[in-house]
């Protein structure tokens, strides 16, 4: 019963809740500073004063006030100027700026809001009014502070994700390391024949995957592959294929088997591709997939044998300068249990060559979307095709590069290219 007695800025004392804050109260009028003096210290602010606008700005110089009281009409510099100053200053936070005037002309008002001030009060100033002004105040500090937390948050946690982005960039420059000694012979002799690889991820790692092996003295395999997706999974499914098709560890290959003497042989393409699909379905288990153009070649008599796995179409380059493709489609590797992979055979002569590519290659679009497509590339092959192998393979990517105008792939391009020479002549 005891506050109805109490002087009405006891009454309002500022509430425990909120955070002592500093306030700048500028007025040329001693006896006006000493009235808000008392109620804004009793409501609990860290009251400040100044006689002038230029006394003022010196304060804010020197100091930060999150709230400012100022009259208007001052001698020297008037509430408006200083407003307006008080907004160019550097400062971290916001300040809230009220204006004490007994202007009350829509005009001025705005001039006092287009320099900067963010409310007005009318002289006599009412207790009750300064306090809910303040307020007003007080939760645009706030949210302005929560705002600066949250980012000053972000910052902390945009500078940890940083840290990772950039110990997994470190990781991922090593992995593309590895991943290219996966093809460290780009190019090969078989002395029948030579095979020249090209390899290009579009990221930092990717899902093809080119190479040969060694069957026996006669035989030998090239094959091309292409995971789905790209990154880390497809990269570490192209590390397993280059185990499982690897001549360095025939014991671990996937196409070699041991004949009755203890001879190495292999099974027919079309066994390897469900070997293959078999693992990746019933062992492997993974939600990916690849497509594979894969060609046993003898390099006796030219006599090849090929599997297209839903790879694109692999292309047979004559010596008279006619390409053809070869292959009869076929479901890719690893999305249906039992899937049968038909085989293709036709023969080598001296002179040809057997070109597998990924399908970064066909699939490769312009600017404007188009894809190259396996005309695309035909006609590009024709453009190169007096030069060596290695240097075609450099071409064509230049050509692509230039196909796409310019810029990272958006797929990984990749190849092979296999030359047939022939059996060389025996020694007299």
């Amino acid at each position: 019963m005891k506050s109805q007695f109490l002087p009405q800025s006891t009454a309002l004392r500022r509430p425990s809740a909120f955070a002592a804050r500093p306030i700048l109260v500028v007025d040329d009028s001693k006896a006006q500073r000493r009235i808000l003096q008392m109620q804004l210290t009793r409501w609990g602010y860290q009251v400040t004063e100044a006689v002038s606008g230029d006394e003022a700005l010196a304060l804010c110089l020197a100091q930060d006030f999150d709230i400012v009281l100022s009259d208007w009409m001052m001698p020297g510099m008037t509430g408006l100027e200083f407003c307006k100053a008080f907004r160019a200053l550097p400062r971290e936070g916001y300040g809230y700026f009220i204006l004490l005037t007994s202007k009350s002309e829509k005009t001025e008002i705005a001039d006092g809001l287009e320099n900067g001030a963010d409310d007005f009060l009318t002289k006599p100033v009412s207790a009750d009014e300064l306090r809910a002004r303040l307020r007003a105040g007080e939760r645009i500090l706030g949210m302005q502070d929560e705002l600066v937390e949250k980012n000053r948050l972000i910052g902390s946690t945009l500078e940890e994700l940083q840290k990772v982005y950039d110990s997994l960039d470190r990781d991922l420059i090593e992995a593309r390391k590895l991943q290219q000694t996966l093809v460290r012979d780009r190019l090969r002799d078989f002395g029948a024949g030579k095979a020249a690889l090209m390899l290009r991820p579009s990221g930092h790692v990717g899902g093809d995957l080119v190479g040969s092996f060694v069957i026996n003295a006669s035989r030998i395999v090239v094959y091309s592959v292409d995971v789905s997706g790209h990154g880390v999974a497809s990269a570490m499914m192209t590390a397993r294929l280059a185990g499982l098709l690897s001549g360095a560890s025939p014991d671990q290959n996937i196409a070699l088997k041991l004949t009755a003497n203890g001879g190495r042989d292999a099974w027919p393409p079309t066994i390897v591709a469900a070997r293959l699909n078999r693992m990746m379905l019933e062992e492997l288990q993974v939600d990916q997939y690849f497509t594979l153009g894969y060609a046993e070649i003898n390099l006796e008599t030219g006599m090849t044998t090929l599997v297209q796995a839903g790879h694109p179409h692999p292309l047979l380059l004559r010596a008279d300068g006619g390409i053809e493709r070869l292959g009869d489609g076929g479901l890719p590797i690893g999305l249906i249990d039992g899937a049968e992979y038909p085989q293709t055979s036709f023969t080598l002569q001296p002179g040809d060559r057997l070109f597998l590519v990924s399908d970064g290659v066909t699939e490769c679009p312009n600017p404007s979307g188009e894809e190259l497509g396996s005309e695309g590339l035909i006609k590009m092959l024709h453009h190169n095709s007096r030069l060596h192998s290695q240097d075609l393979l450099e071409a064509l990517l230049w050509d692509l590069n230039a196909f796409a105008g310019g810029g990272v792939f958006p797929d990984d391009v990749s190849g092979l290219i296999f030359d047939y020479f022939g059996p060389k002549p025996a020694a007299t």
